[in-house]
């Protein structure tokens, strides 16, 4: 008898996924930096904080809908853009079905697999992720790009050190899937016969390139490693950088990578409509704190005068709901959902999802609350040591 496809946890996902995935390609979805101390506090920092429960006056219905960068969503979940996402052969594009299917955004990464003409009309409401990378003039044309496809909203992802050196060791991935490369990464694939099966039925090996890049003059399309080239060597942004590229897209903007409540009062100056609360999950210069600690002392300091989304460690959807507790306006998720995409395609995308409803309903239904907007700090429990402040 087949084994139900269905999964009850994320942690269900991440352990289908290991023993469907090859090896490097799935040390590649847990990833982390040096350490690991960041990579490792972002869930666990989640264990620290407890629900303060109700048990009586529950209400039989409860809203779980907010809005991010104006698009209402049906859960306070949404999807955060990763790289080539060589996991699945529909890669993004089945994600953003999956978003869409479930009433959230999906965000797609500027090196993903997939070019953002599909992903919009997989999902109408995509933001599209870019970094500083590259000349100005290469930056206009990409976000020209996802503007004249449909994206609603650019998310300028910041927080990155090239901190990349791992205790455990750094995965293995090849650059290009030549005939050499193959071979030497055969003794990974051929023990994982369905995932070499669902490529194969396409007709189709793993494509590693950036289409999302493409090159104004044209040509092909860098190679994710090559794309990664390009962003390293490039000179960091200024601040009047960053406001420059917002100015330059004209819609609903995110900056993503704020820790610091300095960082934050920049970004309201500059014209951002959201900011996100991230270390880059763990990916970036280890020993940067969790974000959920970072959270309240950066709603604290802004206030309404900006929308605050956190993004790292999400699990569950109670991480949520203590998240939205602690001044959140919504989470985005990461490996959560690429671990459901390896497990079981799209249908484990809106697996992942359907858990985090649950899990918030949950938590929202045992605080008493009707609605999502109803939560307060009072609903948690918050150690005295647990935050973090700059």
């Amino acid at each position: 008898m087949s084994r139900n496809a269905w999964f009850e946890t994320v942690a269900e996902a991440q352990r289908r996924a290991k023993k469907r995935l090859p090896g490097p390609v799935y040390a590649a979805l847990i990833a982390g930096s040096e350490k690991g101390v960041s990579l490792d506090d972002n869930i666990a920092a989640y264990s620290e904080l407890g629900f303060a429960a109700r048990i009586a006056d529950h209400h039989a219905v409860r809203d779980l809908s907010t809005s991010v960068m104006g698009i209402d969503i049906s859960l306070p979940v949404i999807i955060s853009p990763t790289g080539v996402q060589a996991v699945h052969p529909e890669g993004e594009v089945a994600v953003a079905r999956a978003a869409a299917n479930r009433g959230t955004i999906m965000g797609l990464s500027s090196f993903a697999s997939k070019p953002v003409e599909d992903v919009v009309a997989a999902n109408a409401n995509t933001l599209f992720q870019v970094y500083w990378s590259g000349e100005r003039d290469e930056m206009i044309h990409r976000i020209e790009r996802a503007k004249a496809a449909g994206a609603k909203g650019l998310i300028a992802t910041l927080d990155w050190s090239f901190s990349n050196g791992r205790d455990w060791g750094s995965p293995q991935i090849p650059e290009r899937l030549t005939l050499g490369a193959a071979m030497n990464f055969a003794p990974h694939a051929l023990p994982r016969i369905p995932w070499l099966w669902s490529f194969a039925k396409t007709f189709k090996i793993p494509d590693l390139k950036a289409p999302n890049l493409k090159p104004r003059a044209g040509g092909e399309p860098p190679t994710f490693f090559g794309a990664y080239g390009e962003w390293m060597s490039t000179p960091p942004p200024t601040w009047d950088d960053v406001q420059w590229l917002r100015e330059q897209w004209g819609g609903p903007f995110m900056l993503k990578g704020i820790g610091r409540v300095d960082d934050a009062k920049r970004a309201i100056d500059i014209g951002a409509t959201t900011i996100s609360v991230s270390n880059h999950g763990g990916n970036n210069l280890d020993t940067i704190p969790a974000p959920i600690r970072m959270l309240p002392g950066i709603v604290d300091a802004v206030g309404d005068q900006v929308e605050v989304v956190l993004d790292g460690g999400v699990r569950r959807g109670g991480d949520v709901v203590k998240a939205v507790a602690l001044g959140a306006k919504a989470v985005m998720i990461g490996r959560a959902y690429l671990w459901g995409l390896a497990a079981n395609g799209q249908a484990g995308v809106e697996n992942v999802l359907d858990i985090m409803r649950g899990g918030i309903d949950s938590a929202v239904l045992g605080l008493g609350r009707g609605a999502l907007s109803e939560l307060e700090r009072d609903d948690i429990y918050v150690p005295d040591d647990f935050e973090r402040e700059r």
